[in-house]
């Protein structure tokens, strides 16, 4: 029974790391998500038979009440509440490692305190509670600000990194007392706090268009939780995958750091996307010169046009207008005119999921090229149409040295002839500045709801 729970633990391992390989491309990311959900059952599984926790009857009774709490909550989730749920998830990986780590601790401590304990184990329970901890309330409070229910903006107080860097101190003195005297539960305890308090704090000043990175290197955190927990348990499979989530999520999170000309420090050691005076720093409307147009001249410079590229956001989540956006590329290309999508790595709120909304659409995999592929092609483009993105487009990123998005590599949209920006309002984008983009000849306001307005502009193009 043993080598058949290994092999399980085996294939268990191969599939995870096959489906991690295939989520870097769009065309294969629901296999990937299969496989991965597949080598999860197995782990599962093999760990209930080899530990013998459970009844085979309480064994799928759980699974089969996980599974429909899992099923309501994914068919109910909005694709806007993506994001959120992103965050929920990376929370609950953190809050099952903070009390598996506890739970073990307990019963070394208090239930069985013959157990020997060697190093190794007790700095993986250490290491557990304090990421879990931190990657629990954290991922809570980016999903309050995600979803509105925690102001988006950074929060920032005089003094917040000394008190960090004290609270972090603090924690690691608990953790040194319980590695010395195995029996100091209330050090374990107030260790525990400490990390949940310091998930709160490391989160609150991120604000603005950097939250995409805070989801994916929590999700780093998380898997990070899950590998310490996976030396606690003795589980290989669980330190495996734990390492490839930690991992992968670091290499995003880099990814995205990249992108927004940020360090992975600064990120580290919070604040970051806290910056003064920022929406100064990109002018104001009134500044600028706004030329709108109206839904019938935009179908037409839409019909005359040979290239299109359309460059989706946030706001085109919100206003659901991903499938009319489809509708518009199809009609657009049976009139033989070119349509792309252009994605950046951060559009949205969190890391692909421009590429989920377009999927969940049927827009071809082909059709979704990244940033460094079509940059260079806008200048080449007779239209770009921009839908609900804001600060990926804007200027200001190359040209305003003192915008807080300076720096940032941004989708050139400015260059092409004409740029149609469908747009509710005048409204500054999640980083809080102004676009200068809006006041560049070449653009074009549409103004309205995103779905509402390109569905009128759709019935247009079909009389033309």
């Amino acid at each position: 029974m043993n080598i058949l729970i290994q092999i399980t633990y085996l294939v268990a391992t191969i599939l995870f790391i096959v489906g991690i390989k295939k989520l870097n491309r769009t065309q294969e990311a629901r296999q990937g998500n299969i496989l991965s959900a597949v080598a999860m059952l197995l782990a599962v599984l093999a760990t209930l038979v080899e530990s013998q926790l459970l009844t085979p009857i309480e064994t799928f009774s759980c699974m089969l009440l996980g599974g429909a709490i899992g099923l309501v909550w994914a068919r109910r989730v909005e694709m806007t509440q993506m994001p959120e749920m992103v965050a929920i998830f990376n929370g609950f990986g953190g809050a099952a490692s903070l009390f598996v780590a506890f739970s073990d601790y307990w019963t070394r401590a208090v239930e069985q305190p013959s157990l020997s304990t060697d190093l190794i184990t007790i700095i993986s329970i250490l290491l557990s509670v304090i990421i879990g901890g931190i990657t629990f309330t954290g991922s809570l409070t980016a999903y309050g600000k995600l979803s509105g229910k925690v102001s988006g903006n950074a929060i920032v107080f005089s003094g917040q990194h000394m008190l960090n860097l004290v609270l972090l101190l603090a924690a690691v003195a608990c953790g040194v007392l319980v590695a010395i005297e195995t029996g100091s539960v209330t050090a374990m305890i107030v260790m525990g706090v400490i990390s949940l308090v310091l998930g709160i704090l490391v989160v609150i000043p991120i604000g603005g268009a950097d939250m995409p990175v805070v989801i994916s290197l929590l999700n780093s955190y998380s898997g990070m939780a899950a590998c310490t927990t996976g030396f606690v348990l003795n589980n290989s499979v669980l330190i495996v995958t734990g390492a490839l989530v930690g991992a992968s999520g670091i290499i995003l999170t880099q990814i995205m750091c990249k992108a927004m000309n940020r360090s992975l420090i600064s990120v580290l050691l919070g604040g970051f996307g806290a910056t003064s005076g920022g929406a100064a720093a990109g002018g104001s409307a009134s500044d600028m010169v706004i030329k709108e147009v109206g839904v019938e001249e935009a179908a037409m410079i839409f019909d005359s046009a040979s290239s299109v590229i359309v460059v989706p956001g946030y706001g085109m989540a919100v206003a659901q207008a991903q499938h009319v956006v489809r509708e518009m590329m199809d009609l657009l290309e049976k009139k033989g005119i070119n349509v792309r999508f252009a994605i950046h790595p951060v559009a949205g709120r969190m890391p692909g999921h421009m590429n989920v909304l377009l999927a969940e659409s049927n827009v071809p995999y082909d059709k979704l090229i990244e940033m460094e592929e079509i940059n260079d092609d806008f200048s080449n483009t007779d239209v770009v149409l921009v839908v609900g993105a804001n600060d990926v487009v804007n200027p200001a990123a190359r040209t305003n040295p003192a915008s807080p998005i300076y720096g940032m590599p941004i989708l050139n949209a400015d260059k092409a002839r004409t740029v149609i920006v469908s747009k509710r309002s005048m409204a500054a984008g999640y980083a809080g500045i102004e676009n200068e983009l809006f006041g560049y000849p070449n653009c074009l306001m549409l103004f309205g709801d995103a779905k509402s307005t390109l569905t009128k502009m759709v019935g247009e193009l079909k009389e033309m």
